[in-house]
């Protein structure tokens, strides 16, 4: 007896040896088959070539300015006796914004209309005398002498230029007595007040002189957005090309508008071109000075192959497509047009290609993968 359970022993352990020894070398196997392709398991990343219609734009920083504004300076000097605007005032043109008090310009007026009225009676008393003569020497030849009729012709004619003179030294005193009120050049808005009443102004008709302004008004209905643009896009700048403004302090506002006018020269510091838009503003939510994106159209291609820009590492020439068989292919391309988010394919790739994106540097020609859209499947449809 034993014998026997010496016997089933063994058999016994024999059998759990066994039965170790067979699943290390399987174990063992598992591990040179994985060792030996490493790459039967690797997921990769791809997207579809598709055709699609390629836009390029460019963004650059852009500032409001007013249209138009001025400082308003008087043509003659006074006092200030009245002013009727501020800061903030919105006002039509040629609507008042201050009166001067020249009492000196309004007597100097007074004493050329009274000159006008005497240079006025001498010309009626001149061209009187010499209409009888000419009237009597005509009914009676050689009646009068030649000598006293180019003596009235003579007196006539220097009444009729001294009151020329007089005519145009009371338009003179009266365009200076005009020029007492100040008035709007164009509509606009009031943006400084820099006088008061009672202030002495200066004639700011010369440069030389430190006159001071009245008011600073700006037309702000219309507004100019200028922004600069590289020296690269230079040649595509055309007038009358949309522009698509964002205002970001303005809850990212989008307005549309249209390249009104260029400098065609590039500012050697910045390298760039200055570019100019016009945006209306009938209802002055835009102010002078506020900051905004200008995004313009630089080129566009319609119905081509392309990419996206992950699909494609930065310098290389190639990309890896995963083929029908699920291996990798190394394939040279040449690009195009390049936006923001996609490649334009010149040659090397066909629609529907399945492209790998992403880190590639592990992957080689010929290799086994398991292909995975980056994007839902139905936009590769």
């Amino acid at each position: 007896m034993k014998s026997y359970r010496r016997i089933g022993f063994s058999l016994a352990l024999l059998t759990v040896v066994v039965a170790t020894v067979s699943t290390l070398y399987v174990r063992q196997g598992r591990t040179k088959t994985s060792a030996s392709d490493p790459a039967a398991n690797t997921v990769v990343a791809v997207t579809a070539v598709t055709r699609e219609n390629l836009l390029k734009e460019i963004e650059a920083p852009a500032e409001f300015r007013p249209y138009t504004e001025v400082n308003v300076y008087a043509k003659v000097a006074g006092y200030v006796s009245r002013i009727d605007v501020d800061v903030g005032d919105q006002l039509m043109k040629g609507q008042l914004i201050a009166l001067l008090e020249v009492p000196e310009i309004k007597d100097e007026l007074d004493h050329a209309l009274a000159t006008y009225q005497r240079s006025e009676a001498d010309y009626k008393d001149a061209h009187l005398s010499y209409s009888r003569l000419l009237a009597a020497n005509s009914e009676h030849s050689n009646l009068i002498a030649q000598q006293d009729l180019d003596s009235a012709e003579a007196k006539d004619a220097a009444a009729a230029g001294a009151l020329a003179a007089a005519k145009a030294d009371v338009e003179k005193y009266r365009t200076l007595n005009d020029y007492a009120r100040i008035t709007a050049p164009f509509e606009g808005v009031i943006t400084k007040r820099y006088a008061d009443p009672g202030a002495l102004i200066q004639a700011g008709t010369s440069s030389n002189t430190q006159a001071m302004p009245l008011v600073r008004i700006s037309e702000n209905r219309r507004l100019r957005l200028d922004f600069p643009v590289s020296v690269d896009y230079v040649a595509r700048i055309r007038d009358d090309s949309p522009v698509t403004v964002r205002v970001d302090s303005l809850g990212g506002r989008t307005f549309n508008g249209r390249i009104a006018r260029f400098t065609h020269r590039i500012d050697e510091s910045t390298r760039t071109m200055m570019v100019e838009v016009e945006v209306a503003n009938d209802s002055l939510e835009l102010v002078p000075g506020m900051y905004a994106t200008a995004t313009l159209a630089i080129d566009e291609h319609s119905n081509v192959l392309a990419v996206p820009v992950e699909a494609v590492p930065s310098g290389a020439r190639t990309v890896f497509v995963v083929d029908a068989d699920q291996r990798l292919e190394e394939r040279p391309i040449k690009l195009g047009l390049e936006t923001a988010t996609k490649y334009e394919v010149l040659a090397g790739l066909n629609e529907g290609d399945r492209v790998v994106v992403g880190n590639s540097g592990q992957l080689r020609a010929g290799q086994l993968v398991e292909a995975k859209f980056a994007e839902p499947p139905e936009k590769h449809q």
